[in-house]
């Protein structure tokens, strides 16, 4: 069965003869993982009087690139971001051959890292001639400051990024043709919810449709019922049967599952997403194990108020640190067994946050084996066979 990159080798049809698809939405939902910084201009900041800004829109602004130019660049280290970087440069020279999208313009790009906020984000603004624009963010990189940052998610009402995220949609949304299309896979798919939600009334309305890709929701506090009816039926949320990331934390959208030819965790990259035309293969429902990971993670967290889920993540950072992990690809790197060596680097940090960090493992556990069972814990490596 054909996937993204398949697409992207094998459809020629441009924009002007085939409207836009949701793959088309998740391939630049990846493309966003391509750092522009030195090959694509910022927003312009924008003046605040009337006459001041009609000025600004009537000036010429710096001259958007195409994917080409990112091949043409000479920037190949640190280009490609995310957990799947090999993925991603082979999705830009597919992009630069392909006749649907090797002309779009790459007109806006911004990226912001501060390891002492735990703030990590990009986003680039795609244009097609004067038909309609894509704000496209990223997802989480490497770095641990990133991953930080998607813990903080749990507690945090709102994180850096997502303030980020609607202040690059309000200001991009100016400068570009009045159609508007927002997405994102992972926290991009999150940021760019949350910037469709929480941005002006003026470039809400503008927004036709929002992707979110294998996204996380939200801290319970953050939005209200009311705010996601104002975006109406403009919200796609798609995501693996075997979906883990995408049923985190709160989001009341109701997902459609797609087809992987991956198992588990590894259906979270979305270049094993089976496509038949320009759509994903529907799945007839999520799988056993990812509604189990939903309920889990929703009761687990359900027991904790934001002070002490605050110190678990603490405690789960630390962890990480003792364990001599220097970005998120050595944490991943024991596989199953990645969830016992946490635990046995939590005994090289201070007694206090290791004492937190075992009842917090033990209460998801406890949680787990009584809505999956013992066996499949064993077999996941979540828990020793006695």
């Amino acid at each position: 069965m054909p996937t993204l990159l398949d697409y992207l080798e094998s459809e020629f049809r441009t924009f002007d003869e085939m409207p836009v698809s949701e793959v088309d939405a998740a391939v630049l939902s990846q493309a966003a993982m391509l750092n522009g910084q030195g090959i694509v201009s910022n927003p312009p900041e924008l003046p605040k009087g009337i006459l001041d800004r009609l000025s600004a829109w009537l000036a010429p602004h710096a001259s958007p690139v195409r994917f080409a130019d990112f091949a043409h660049a000479e920037r190949f280290e640190g280009m490609f971001t995310g957990l799947v970087a090999a993925d991603i440069k082979r999705c830009l020279f597919a992009l630069t051959a392909s006749p649907r999208f090797r002309d779009l313009e790459v007109r806006y790009f911004q990226r912001v890292y501060d390891e002492v906020s735990y703030t990590q984000f990009m986003a680039t603004a795609y244009v097609w001639r004067d038909s309609f624009a894509f704000v496209s963010f990223a997802g989480t990189d490497i770095s641990l400051a990133g991953w930080r940052e998607n813990l903080d998610m749990t507690y945090k009402p709102r994180i850096e990024a997502q303030r980020l995220a609607r202040e690059f949609l309000e200001e991009v949304a100016p400068l570009v043709p009045n159609r508007l299309f927002v997405g994102g896979h992972s926290k991009g798919g999150n940021l760019a919810l949350y910037a469709a939600l929480a941005c002006t009334d003026d470039v809400r309305n503008r927004v036709e449709r929002v992707w979110c890709f294998d996204a996380p929701g939200f801290n319970a506090t953050t939005f209200r019922p009311q705010d996601y009816a104002r975006l109406g039926e403009k919200v796609v949320r798609i995501v693996p049967q075997d979906s883990v990331i995408g049923m985190l934390l709160d989001c009341p959208l109701e997902p459609v599952a797609v087809k992987s030819h991956a198992a588990g965790i590894d259906q979270h990259s979305i270049f094993t997403w089976e496509i038949e035309g320009n759509s994903f293969v529907r799945a007839d429902r999520l799988s056993d194990m990812s509604r189990a990971v939903r309920d889990i993670a929703a009761e687990w967290l359900s027991t904790m108020d934001e002070a002490q889920t605050e110190r678990v993540v603490d405690a789960v950072c630390a962890a990480i640190v003792a364990s001599g992990a220097k970005d998120f690809t050595d944490v991943l790197a024991g596989g199953q067994q990645s969830w016992r060596q946490l635990v046995e680097a939590s005994q090289r940090i201070d007694p206090a946050s290791s004492e937190i960090l075992s009842k917090a493992i033990g209460d998801v556990v406890n949680i787990a084996v009584k809505r999956v069972g013992k066996d499949v814990l064993v077999s996941l490596g979540l828990q020793k066979d006695r």
